[in-house]
């Protein structure tokens, strides 16, 4: 096991740097110390081939132009909060409003956009990047001076585990997530709209026209959002159930796990033979089929299109703060925010 690096990019004059982690298997994970992103994951199909499942590019500069949030670490708080303001202890704070009126996965500049410190790990059984960043008190609009530090560590069993820890001096809000797009067909040969889906989850929420939670918890038994047994994600683009339709006809919706706890989801692609098992201990997914990814920039020397990658987006809930009765986002300065992740690839031999 092995951590390759190199200069990427510069940013704002920081040294963007890459870390390549590579197993004894051949599978690799590189990301960068900006926005934590992980920029490519090089994992094998049935017949041996070595090639990217995650969208990325190749220049930095694209990063900064066209990415929508490929691979990143989003907070402080992923996904949308109505109004780009909220309220504590009777306190309104006001939050940068960065898709207007509302703010998005963590302002103008969350952690996506920013340079985190450093730390090598190297153990028997895994090879890892430890990532530290410091958010000031006011920070986007967010109360309180908030250590966080995420953590990504690749073993021989080709997993890759990922943990967030964040610890505040005041009351704030945190709930983080990694936006990886997942395409297991390998160096985006297909689409991902044939891979198949698997997790247990019987509600999912109710988006409002602006894609944010309405609050009301769905019933997902028969719709296009039961996943109990896998189906295919082209089942939400072929929909007519008004929120597919609403979210672009597709997925954008936070799918809530049935249990609390540990809760495992599979993707899998039949023709590569890859599969992913995502296991987690939050409380939902926010499941997206890139619906709105189509633009003028190509991935990899691959034009950008709609459906070309999966997120997975293991979180709290979205605009939790307004919608009391969702587990809360609120951090104490006497709690550890404690959110960790595992992606295991595996593969099916033809006929499994």
């Amino acid at each position: 096991m092995k951590i390759l690096e190199r200069l990427f990019g510069t940013y704002e004059a920081e040294s963007v740097i890459e870390y390549t982690l590579a197993n004894d298997s051949g599978m690799t994970v590189s990301c960068l110390n900006y926005g934590c992103v992980i920029s490519k994951i090089v994992a094998p199909d049935r017949d041996g081939n070595f090639e990217n499942v995650v969208l990325g590019f190749e220049d930095f500069n694209d990063y900064l132009q066209w990415s929508p949030y490929f691979g990143a670490v989003v907070g402080r708080v992923a996904g949308r909060i109505n109004g780009a303001k909220f309220t504590l202890d009777g306190k309104e704070y006001r939050l940068a409003a960065n898709e207007a009126p509302n703010h998005l996965h963590g302002g103008n500049k969350g952690f996506s956009s920013v340079i985190w410190r450093t730390e090598k790990l190297v153990t028997n059984d895994a090879v890892g990047v430890k990532f530290f960043y410091v958010s000031p008190d006011g920070e986007e609009g967010y109360p309180g001076n908030l250590t966080t530090s995420v953590t990504y560590l690749l073993t021989n069993e080709n997993e890759l585990c990922v943990t967030f820890e964040g610890r505040t001096d005041q009351k704030t809000l945190l709930n983080m997530t990694n936006h990886s797009y997942f395409n297991l067909s390998g160096d985006l040969k297909r689409d991902c709209l044939e891979h198949k889906l698997q997790l247990e989850s019987d509600r999912f929420l109710e988006l409002g026209p602006d894609l944010i939670p309405t609050g009301k918890m769905m019933d997902a038994s028969g719709t296009p959002f039961d996943f109990y047994q896998e189906r295919s994600l082209r089942d939400g683009k072929n929909s007519t159930h008004p929120q597919n339709v609403l979210a672009g006809n597709g997925y954008d919706h936070p799918l809530v796990f049935a249990k609390k706890g540990e809760n495992t989801i599979v993707l899998r692609d039949k023709e590569s033979g890859r599969g992913l098992a995502v296991t987690t201990n939050q409380p939902c997914v926010v499941l997206y089929t890139s619906n709105q990814l189509m633009g003028p920039f190509s991935i990899s020397g691959v034009p950008a299109r709609n459906y070309l990658g999966v997120c997975l987006e293991t979180q709290g809930l979205p605009d939790a703060i307004h919608h009391p009765e969702f587990p809360t986002v609120i951090l104490n300065p006497e709690e550890l925010y404690y959110s960790t992740t595992t992606y295991q690839f595996f593969i099916e031999k033809l006929g499994e």
